[in-house]
């Protein structure tokens, strides 16, 4: 499977494939152009996860209640842009952040 059908960006709400750049920065106002959901937003989002605290794997981010609405966090990275990272690595990533001196 190539790395393009891999990184395939879809809707959190509608779920129909967007025609996004992995590296394709999202801006606040952006929509899906099928059912105009907010993009730039926690479930559009690689840190969304809801068994985390505050649903975001990126403890430094601000707590947001409104998951589907645009929001200005610094973190965003588009769900499926790769980010070049790991889930293993984020883990280790926050695991160290906890022992940090």
């Amino acid at each position: 499977m190539s790395e393009a059908t891999q990184n395939k960006i879809h809707c959190f709400n509608c779920n129909k494939e967007l025609d996004l750049a992995p590296a394709q920065k999202i801006h606040r106002s952006e929509e899906c152009p099928y059912c105009y959901a907010n993009l730039h937003s926690c479930k559009m989002c690689e840190f969304y996860d809801t068994s985390a605290y505050n649903e975001c794997r990126e403890t430094a981010a601000d707590r947001i209640v409104e998951k589907e609405k645009a929001n200005f966090c610094d973190f965003f990275i588009l769900k499926g842009s790769g980010g070049g990272k790991s889930s293993k690595d984020d883990a280790m990533a926050a695991a160290n952040a906890l022992f940090k001196n």
